[in-house]
């Protein structure tokens, strides 16, 4: 299930590296502590209705993204979270919230990035960060996604997936979580797979990191 967010955000400022910020608002609003420790199985977007200017990022009177998970009960915790307590960041406050439910999948297998997606592995030399230009890059996201299949129960062996490396417009960004600075890929992914297995991806991303604001679809 995913909801979208509408935000009266009245032109406000936003500085660059503000998914800390975003996060810290989404485990406010369901509780961190429920799922503290365990993997991530929802994902969210970048802010939308925003635009560049020197210093950070401006707002127009209305901004929004949007949060996706398996479990309908952690949507339904974060919308009365949000509700209870409508406050964010940056003078930033919760509107409205839509709820959208799973589209049908039968006949999709390409989607877009709606936050940057982080692929890494820890190797000898230290945390080494992966991009949609890395032949490897498709092996790996297709194994955290069934690591995560695994973890409700759902197995699909026809599932393939990697980047679409002749979209023109792929790209790459460094983005600094909390002083970490991740290198990023921005760029469509096919998925090949059962509708079920593609819902999921939908709800829950792909890569790592996806609850923390990398990795969203749609």
């Amino acid at each position: 299930m995913r909801i979208h967010v509408k935000i009266r955000s009245n032109h406000a400022i936003i500085p660059y590296s503000h998914q800390h910020l975003l996060t810290g608002v989404i485990h406010k609003w369901f509780g961190w502590n429920k799922l503290h420790g365990n993997l991530s199985l929802y994902s969210f977007s970048r802010l939308k209705g925003v635009t560049n200017i020197k210093g950070g990022l401006q707002t127009d009177t209305y901004c929004n993204f949007f949060i996706s998970a398996f479990d309908k009960e952690l949507i339904n915790s974060i919308v009365k979270g949000a509700y209870n307590d409508p406050t964010m960041f940056c003078s930033l406050i919760v509107e409205e919230i839509s709820i959208e439910e799973e589209p049908e999948m039968n006949d999709r297998d390409y989607f877009y990035a709606a936050s940057p997606i982080l692929v890494k592995r820890l190797t000898d030399h230290g945390m080494k960060h992966y991009i949609y230009s890395d032949e490897e890059t498709d092996a790996m996201l297709k194994e955290t996604l069934l690591t995560k299949m695994k973890q409700v129960g759902l197995e699909d062996e026809t599932l393939e997936i990697h980047f679409d490396r002749s979209y023109l417009r792929a790209s790459t960004k460094l983005i600094d979580y909390k002083g970490v600075i991740n290198r990023v890929s921005l760029c469509p992914i096919i998925i090949k797979g059962t509708p079920e297995t593609k819902k999921f991806v939908w709800n829950v991303g792909l890569g790592n990191s996806t609850g923390v604001g990398f990795g969203a679809i749609e």
